[in-house]
């Protein structure tokens, strides 16, 4: 991906800064997330929880070649998030790819169906991430009903995004790494493992029996860019990004390429200390790895780190649910109350109590399989949208200076997405179709009462 340069004539045919100005435009949110903390905010919830509880899914799909869909979803992650890096720098407002929406396409309909799309995905996100964390990772410590932890958990999050953004992301710092932690352990002792002459290295390009290679890898590639997406999230708190022209593309991208490069030394890891259908056959499948190498690491200890990094991803998705339905709310999508900040936290708090609400609701009725698979679909929708509007807002001038990608760049997001569309089961496009049957219903009767009255 190309880095931002500064090109005040636009003739360069990599990726530049448009310099155009330098002032930003007013919010009323408070500019309180510096580089390092925006690239460990993407960082910690890139990693979240796909590579702790999915790893072995794809070795279900692609037996011992976890590695190959990891860097096909991490190159399709990629071209969107260039198009991502332009728009937020070009217009660095909470909303997101509503905003970009109203922006390029012009239409009220398009706009709330794209945030809906994108705030959907997100509260269903952390519902699945929520179920995660009540699951056999948490059964090591207590044993209580998963519906009461999870139900507890999401009041947890919900406080803590609502005392700031600064304590929020501060507390992520130190789950991110603890998260990078985890994974670096599950790196050493495979490595400390093969050294000694453990392992089998052949498993690497070994794929499930009757398979097709190239079909196995495509299918695998939906539930490896599920461990890619949160990158986007970062989107919705861009008016509280300082600099956000020179910090959003190095701290997106730094992140992106960071995730990717852990996410594949795992799973080479994975491949040679276990064999597939061990990886397949266990919800925690990391700790399998660990384990099987005889390393002594206490089953507790490895744990609780992959409880810290379900719970950072579901913090920072729900930062970005509560800042998306803010600012919708601000643009007259959603209703006016959901706009409403503490004076002193400068929080949207009512913002923070619904998506809780309508979190906790989905944590009580669906399943960690279908709530992935249905975030994906949903953000995929959003990511053709955001490449899009790109390439209509090219011609619209703003006076800062922001992030400018090669073109030919949304024209390949657009085609990666629809690639990923082609892989989805019947039972995902169902639950995708509820989800903007609800959100046609919520645009179109507040606008039918209002035109009766």
């Amino acid at each position: 991906m190309p880095n931002a340069t500064a090109d005040a004539r636009g003739r360069s045919t990599r990726a530049n800064v448009a310099t155009l100005g330098s002032a930003l435009p007013p919010t009323k949110l408070r500019r309180a997330i510096t580089g390092p903390l925006l690239f460990l905010f993407i960082l910690g919830d890139v990693l979240g929880a796909g590579i702790y509880a999915l790893a072995g899914v794809l070795a279900g799909d692609v037996g011992g070649v976890l590695w190959a869909p990891i860097m096909l979803a991490l190159g399709l992650a990629l071209l969107t998030a260039g198009s991502y890096a332009e728009l937020v720098t070009k217009y660095p407002k909470a909303g997101g790819a509503a905003v970009f929406a109203e922006r390029a396409f012009r239409r009220p309909v398009v706009s709330f169906l794209v945030g809906f799309s994108m705030l959907a995905a997100g509260v269903t996100s952390a519902a699945g991430l929520t179920l995660a964390f009540a699951g056999d990772y948490l059964t090591v410590f207590i044993d209580v009903p998963p519906i009461v932890s999870a139900l507890v958990f999401l009041a947890l999050i919900a406080a803590l995004n609502a005392r700031g953004i600064r304590e929020s992301l501060g507390a992520n710092v130190v789950m991110t790494v603890l998260e990078l932690s985890g994974l670096v352990l599950v790196v050493v002792v495979v490595a400390i493992f093969v050294g000694g002459g453990g392992g089998d290295a052949a498993r690497l390009t070994t794929f499930p029996e009757g398979s097709v290679p190239a079909l196995a890898i495509l299918a695998a590639s939906i539930v490896a860019f599920y461990s890619f997406v949160g990158f986007e999230v970062s989107a919705n708190v861009a008016e509280e990004v300082r600099d956000p022209a020179r910090t959003y593309p190095r701290a997106l991208f730094g992140a992106l390429i960071t995730a990717g490069v852990l996410y594949l030394l795992v799973a080479l890891a994975s491949g040679i200390a276990l064999p597939s259908d061990e990886l397949a056959d266990t919800s925690a499948p990391l700790l399998a790895v660990v384990e099987s190498t005889g390393a002594g690491v206490p089953p507790w200890l490895f744990s609780l780190v992959a409880l810290i990094a379900v719970a950072n991803g579901a913090l920072l998705t729900m930062i970005m649910a509560s800042r998306l339905a803010f600012g919708m709310a601000e643009r007259g999508l959603l209703p006016g109350v959901l706009a409403r900040v503490l004076p002193r936290r400068k929080t949207p708090w009512v913002a923070i109590v619904a998506t809780t609400v309508v979190a906790m609701i989905l944590a009580s009725i669906g399943t960690l399989e279908l709530l992935a698979e249905t975030v994906v679909l949903l953000l995929l929708f959003v990511f053709i949208t955001v490449n899009v509007a790109v390439l209509v807002l090219r011609r619209d001038r703003v006076d800062h200076q922001h992030f400018r990608v090669w073109a030919p760049i949304p024209v390949l997001g657009v085609a990666s997405c629809i690639l990923l569309l082609s892989q989805q089961r019947a039972e995902v496009w169902l639950a995708g179709a509820i989800m903007l049957a609800i959100s046609a219903i919520l645009y179109l009767v507040p606008r039918a009462i209002t035109r009766a009255r």
